[in-house]
């Protein structure tokens, strides 16, 4: 399995960390990481390890089958490259694409590098989309067949119980993510690429929070946690009045965030690009009614007013209204949370793994 150390903060850590913590006996599993947290020279030092573990897996013949986590910006680059050694050694290998703004980024590409693009991505034995809107934008983009796809959501761990929360005076709206735009190495060319905006929203949702009517904030409150521009979020949450209202949190780790979803009585997540969120399908697991944008393969779990609300990225006024109404009315938030976690039963983690040792049994057929 080649992908984000397990070390990285985001979503392809959280499934690659799910699969290996529940493989079946039937899977021996191999993590090696292609990308880490520190510096670019030790992310060169990162990537050019992971060359030499699979050149020396693939040469001594100890693999069956490779599965490849990327995403768009510099991991397709990367994966580029190790796709096209596993080709040399004539191994099948998975692709299993996270891009939460994979459309926008391909889009910039020149046409010499979405020709690499295809000439290797198209030699995949399966190409795992986590929507069914993400499949057909992956097959035609990548010329694959479709004998070659399959749609798998992200798995989740159901807690066992989920707490009461009836008696919560206080309503809490929490957010999981990165705070502010999305940076990285690359952003260094942008002259020639023009990457996109990758944004969940963090601070829309702070100024929102702030335009609710104060009766009704008063009965609220706000917790963000998450990586990236989190002292601007401090600051931004202090100038607007909210300091005894809202909290932004460094990144937590999952003990951390199942106490932040337990405690919780919303979860919020307004983003403008996703593939297919872990924070939401996790939120959703620990019974909480969500409101989330309709991107990447979002609609295709949330039905707006059944297990969730919908609203548009950047509508201020719909998320205001979306947070007004969960805060007024218990019985709407106890409706949309129950639906909300039954919807996420099938996406349970044991069921995903034998769902995907299915998938490595039938390409190596």
């Amino acid at each position: 399995m080649l992908g984000a150390g397990l070390d990285v903060q985001g979503g392809i850590t959280s499934v690659e960390k799910l699969m290996l913590d529940y493989a079946p006996p039937e899977l021996r599993i191999h993590h090696v990481p292609t990308f880490a947290k520190g510096s670019a020279t030790r992310n060169v030092a990162v990537f050019l390890g992971a060359i030499a573990t699979l050149i020396q897996a693939l040469s001594r013949n100890q693999t069956d089958l490779v599965h490849i986590h990327f995403s768009d910006r510099g991991s397709t680059f990367r994966k580029l490259i190790l796709a096209f050694i596993t080709l040399c050694f004539r191994k099948p290998f998975v692709l299993h694409c996270h891009g939460a703004a994979y459309r926008e980024f391909y889009a910039q590409l020149p046409r010499v590098v979405k020709g690499l693009i295809i000439a290797g991505f198209s030699q995949c034995a399966k190409f795992i989309a986590l929507s069914e809107s993400w499949r057909d934008f992956y097959s035609k983009s990548f010329h694959l067949s479709p004998d070659q796809m399959v749609v798998l959501p992200n798995p989740v761990v159901l807690p066992a119980e989920v707490p009461d929360r009836s008696q919560q005076q206080t309503i809490t709206f929490v957010f999981l993510g990165r705070i502010g735009e999305h940076g990285g190495a690359l952003d260094a060319v942008r002259s020639v690429i023009a990457f996109p905006r990758q944004d969940k929203g963090a601070f829309d949702l702070i100024r929102a929070f702030a335009a609710l009517p104060a009766s009704v904030r008063a009965q609220a409150r706000l917790v963000l946690a998450g990586n990236g521009d989190v002292e601007q979020a401090q600051t931004l949450i202090a100038n607007l009045g909210l300091a005894d209202r809202a909290v932004v949190h460094a990144w937590v780790n999952p003990t951390q965030r199942d106490q932040l979803l337990a405690n919780a009585s919303v979860f919020v997540l307004p983003s403008y690009n996703e593939g297919l969120p872990m924070s939401m399908l996790e939120a959703m697991a620990w019974e909480l009614p969500v409101i989330v944008t309709p991107v990447g393969g979002i609609p295709e779990v949330i039905t707006s007013e059944r297990n969730g609300i919908l609203v548009q990225p950047g509508n201020l006024t719909e998320l205001i209204e979306a947070m007004k109404r969960l805060i007024q009315d218990y019985q709407l938030r106890n409706e949309l949370g129950i639906t909300a976690r039954n919807t996420v039963r099938a996406l349970d983690v044991k069921h995903y793994m034998q769902s995907m040792l299915k998938l490595y049994v039938s390409t190596l057929e």
